[in-house]
């Protein structure tokens, strides 16, 4: 049976200290350059992408365009993908060299999954690097409410740099709303783990860079105007998925079991900027702790229930600025990680690396 023929997508922006790392790590992939493509969507660069994107000019298509976010960059360059497969790479990530071999290969197997994720390479701002790979759980639709639990632990797996996808969904899914100008990925990974099987392979294939301009890992003490951005991204990201779940007559139950943490990040930023009510500050951080930390011991969950008595006598603002005074005081971090640690994902595993 021959392979289906594949499209690298790669979507950039000002990535001109990262841009040359992305397609190289494309080009020497241990996958036939005859059985794909590389088209790279410059988004509006202002910087030295575009001259470094035109020395790989024998080896990739290019679609230079206005800045207009991540979605408008997927919507300008799926259209114009060849293959019955695209593989998404961020300008700024570069890949392991067996990548697209062990993605195909998966998709190969499985024509009943629609996209294929896998582990990730954090590589930090010093370079230190920490791979994350899933334990277990690998196969799942995000269809029923146990599908829909198992997604929004694993939807990190599922990225722009570590998400393939069948051609078809994509068409099936449609456009990206361009109201979403960051983590547009996640409008079509939730998209197409709910209509379609969903894999993730145990391998860290991507490495996922974290620098000073990243647009959705934003550093803990970022501007207000780059915070409202982000806020109001994963606003137009709860509300789009929402209406197109609805659309594909997913049940309400279902719905909320997939779209509750993208909505409540987007709340806990309204709240953080704008404030409101002490209420909604519990509500909010309750639904968010609930997702993450499904197995936290009943001390840490108690010790959760102390600290949100403390954010309904004061202002949402008030709560978020205790709370990031004491993320910064030795003496509280020393205390908590002797006494109450951050539960750990036990579906996560861990382990720091020397840097590439």
């Amino acid at each position: 049976m021959a392979r289906p023929f594949l499209s690298v997508l790669i979507d950039t922006y000002n990535h001109e200290r990262f841009i040359e790392k992305a397609i190289v790590s494309v080009l020497e992939q241990d996958f036939p350059a005859t059985e794909r493509e590389i088209l790279v969507v410059d988004d509006g660069s202002n910087d030295g992408t575009p001259e470094i994107i035109r020395k790989f000019a024998r080896h990739v298509r290019v679609l230079r365009k206005a800045n207009g976010g991540q979605a408008s960059a997927f919507n300008a360059g799926i259209p114009e993908c060849h293959g019955e497969i695209v593989a998404f790479l961020d300008g700024d990530d570069w890949w392991a060299r067996n990548k697209l071999s062990s993605v195909m290969a998966a998709m190969a197997a499985e024509p009943s999954v629609g996209i294929v994720g896998h582990g990730i390479v954090i590589v930090g701002r010093d370079g230190r690097e920490q791979s994350e790979v899933l334990r277990d759980g690998f196969r799942f639709q995000a269809n029923t409410i146990e599908g829909g639990k198992l997604f929004r632990r694993r939807g990190a797996f599922l990225g722009t740099s570590r998400m393939t996808i069948r051609a078809e969904l994509l068409r099936r899914i449609g456009a990206v709303p361009e109201a979403i100008e960051i983590q547009a990925d996640e409008y079509l990974f939730t998209l197409a783990a709910v209509l379609s099987e969903a894999r993730i392979l145990p391998e860290a294939l991507t490495y996922y860079r974290m620098h000073d301009a990243n647009a959705f890992q934003l550093a803990e003490r970022a501007e207000p105007q780059k915070l409202r951005h982000k806020q109001k991204s994963l606003a137009a990201l709860a509300t789009s998925l929402w209406q197109k779940l609805e659309e594909f007559g997913i049940d309400r139950q279902v719905r909320r079991t997939v779209v509750d943490y993208t909505r409540a990040s987007a709340d806990q930023l309204r709240l953080l900027l704008d404030g409101g009510w002490p209420w909604e500050t519990v509500k909010t951080e309750w639904t968010l702790y609930r997702i993450v930390h499904p197995e936290a011991r009943f001390s840490h969950r108690l010790f959760k229930v102390f600290v949100l008595l403390g954010a309904l006598v004061t202002t949402p603002r008030g709560f978020y600025r205790i709370q990031r005074s004491l993320t910064h005081n030795s003496l509280y971090r020393r205390a908590r990680q002797r006494w109450l640690p951050v539960p750990e994902m036990q579906h996560i595993q861990k382990e720091r690396r020397a840097g590439s």
